[in-house]
């Protein structure tokens, strides 16, 4: 469960309580453990850490944490990630740098095309699609700006192109976090339809 901008707070936790709830061995790293966590009340500290984070150290990290997943005794070698916002940036770039992924759920991932490319994002995900090896799910909202349905439609173009297995759902009414019962931004309908669809994707990517 890859978490926000914001950091490993109480709501990505409960997320991957709700996974373990349903049989999932669940596992939620701390992407900010170096840098240190934002202040989730000054935006411009959220921002300035979250692009602190070089790609390459977050894509190891996860893939170190699937290495561990797949090690225990209780796992069955499948792994899956969800990501939210920043997450579901990194959860996207995860399936396609990393051959320990097997089902990827990018929730509102922005910043998949990027505008300029800097030492930390030297690649836009989306030009990381030809090497994407797991089926994906997208869900967005057609309120969010980042990313925008301009940009979910990019992603499914390139997505259909490379061959790439994929589902998306557009959710109206809905902007950026409508999952996050924990903001203004969240949506009831489409967060519950939402977690019926990932659990139906997973227990048809991940099941032994």
């Amino acid at each position: 469960v890859i978490m926000e901008a914001f950091g490993l707070n109480d709501h990505i936790k409960d997320v991957a309580r709700r996974f373990a709830a349903e049989g999932y061995v669940a596992l939620a790293p701390d992407m900010y453990t170096r840098e240190g966590s934002p202040d989730p009340s000054n935006i411009n500290d959220v921002i300035k850490v979250m692009f602190s984070v070089p790609d390459s150290q977050a894509m190891a990290d996860l893939d170190a944490g699937a290495v561990f997943l797949k090690s225990r005794p209780d796992s069955n070698g499948k792994v899956g990630a969800i990501g939210f916002c920043s997450g579901g940036r990194y959860t996207l770039m995860f399936g396609c740098t990393s051959k320990n992924l097997n089902a990827a759920v990018d929730s509102a991932g922005g910043f998949i095309i990027q505008d300029e490319h800097t030492p930390q994002r030297p690649v836009s995900p989306i030009d990381m699609v030809p090497n994407l090896s797991c089926p994906v799910l997208g869900l967005f909202g057609e309120e969010d700006p980042n990313p925008s349905p301009a940009h979910a439609e990019r992603l499914e173009a390139e997505l259909k192109k490379h061959g790439k297995a994929y589902e998306f759902r557009m959710y109206p009414n809905a902007g950026h976090a409508f999952f996050a019962d924990y903001r203004p931004s969240y949506r009831p309908v489409a967060a519950q339809d939402m977690w019926h669809r990932v659990l139906t994707f997973y227990g048809k990517h991940l099941a032994a």
